[in-house]
């Protein structure tokens, strides 16, 4: 059964972050924490490792329409590549409480952020 919820999981972010263009760590991270038990350093990780081939999808679609602008992907996708490295060596380095109150807090203030626009 838990291999059902997987790809269920699967399929939900995928959908998500297609359509709504956002990472599909927001849904896969509390979900594998919350429904799956799993710790929050793990779930994290495997967000990261999940999201690439639907991230890589979702590119390749979009490009093929001509709605990727590809100068400010790379140039984005550079920073992003040495803040994932500090990101990551700050996140292996913390409690998984104090990991998951941070993640749970930056929901809760890029929601407000939505709503109040």
């Amino acid at each position: 059964m838990e291999v059902v919820g997987f790809v269920l999981l699967g399929l939900l972010s995928g959908f998500a972050a297609s359509t709504l263009g956002i990472g599909g760590g927001v849904i896969f991270v509390p979900s594998l924490a919350v429904l799956f038990a799993f710790p929050q350093h793990i779930a994290q990780g495997t967000s990261l490792a999940v999201i690439l081939p639907t991230a890589i999808l979702g590119t390749y679609l979009h490009a093929k329409r001509g709605r990727v602008h590809t100068r400010t992907a790379i140039l984005v996708a550079s920073a992003g590549i040495v803040g994932g490295l500090a990101g990551s060596f700050l996140a292996l380095s913390l409690p998984a409480d104090l990991l998951r109150r941070l993640f749970a807090g930056l929901l809760i203030l890029i929601a407000i952020r939505m709503i109040s626009r």
